[in-house]
């Protein structure tokens, strides 16, 4: 299933996120717009797992946020512990009802809405090894360009534009 529908209105929306999560999805990549990251939301890694959002800072960085909307979807996941070998930072974020003393407490914690977010426990940050580092850095650049090219065939634009000039 592609991550990107071609058939909404809207090709950045897949429609498997609740109204919660997007709402946090949001604020979160505010979050790190403002502080110069770049974000990519729902990027598979090598293990096949697909992380929530992933954000890569100017230095290369990586920081894998898994979101959670509630009680019951943290305790649905357990999948999560997978993620520390491919990110330097791993970090929850949630909205302000659901209680931060559920979440863990080695990770990163973070409370958003639809306008921003709060880094309330920053992450320890872990260095990935070199190799994997190249990997998880070329699975975001794929996908991203991957995901420009849909976003023009869904605009009728020809994408192959954003290609001139290059060898």
């Amino acid at each position: 299933m592609p991550i990107i529908s071609l058939d909404t209105s809207n090709p950045f929306v897949d429609g498997r996120q609740s109204e919660r999560a997007m709402t946090i999805r949001t604020g979160v990549e505010r979050y790190f717009g403002e502080a110069g990251w770049a974000t990519l939301p729902e990027l598979t890694l090598p293990t096949g797992r697909r992380a929530d959002l992933v954000a890569l800072s100017a230095k290369g960085q990586i920081c894998i946020v898994e979101i959670k909307s509630s009680i019951a979807d943290l305790k649905a996941d357990n999948k999560w512990p997978e993620y520390r070998p491919y990110c330097d930072e791993l970090v929850f974020a949630t909205l302000a009802d659901v209680p931060a003393d559920i979440f863990p407490e080695d990770a990163g914690f973070m409370v958003a809405d639809a306008h921003g977010a709060d880094m309330l426990r920053p992450p320890e940050i872990e260095k990935m090894a070199a190799a994997r580092r190249k990997t998880v850095h070329l699975a975001f650049a794929r996908a991203s360009a991957q995901r420009l090219a849909r976003c023009c065939a869904h605009a009728g634009l020809d994408s192959s534009i954003f290609n001139e000039g290059e060898a």
